[in-house]
């Protein structure tokens, strides 16, 4: 009876793996970038999770969340824009009640910041970019 359990453990972890959706799969890698960006007249609470197989969670204040891989062509820009990344430090909130708020987590580091450092500015572009591309509501 031991052995059978032995021989049956591997077959149902291969079946459950395999019966995975994309969405399962992608939630069981380590997460690459992890962005978010809130705030402002209209509400805004977009975040953008970037696995390191390359497929993406988007999900907004509204709606479901989405999962979707990246063609090669956006993992590429992608990671050209992540190698030149300084998170550095996070900014104290500005006074006043209409302002975003950007956090930005990658490679252990994690800054929240109100305006944009040059080195933010295509990583957040790309990510915005991938957000209007593939988040649409069911």
């Amino acid at each position: 009876m031991k052995i059978w359990r032995i021989l049956l453990l591997p077959v149902l972890l291969l079946a459950l793996t395999a019966s995975m959706t994309p969405a399962q799969a992608a939630a069981r890698k380590k997460v690459l970038v992890d962005f978010s960006k809130e705030g402002g007249f209209v509400g805004f609470h977009d975040r953008v999770i970037v696995y390191d197989n390359f497929c993406v969670r988007l999900s907004r204040r509204t709606g479901p969340a989405v999962d979707k891989c990246l063609t090669g062509k956006e993992k590429r820009t992608l990671q050209t824009y992540l190698k030149s990344l300084k998170i550095g430090s996070s900014e104290p909130p500005p006074q006043g009640a209409d302002f975003l708020k950007y956090t930005l987590a990658y490679k252990k580091q994690r800054a929240t910041r109100y305006t944009l450092p040059p080195s933010w500015q295509p990583v957040v572009q790309e990510l915005e970019k991938i957000m209007q591309k593939y988040w649409a509501p069911d």
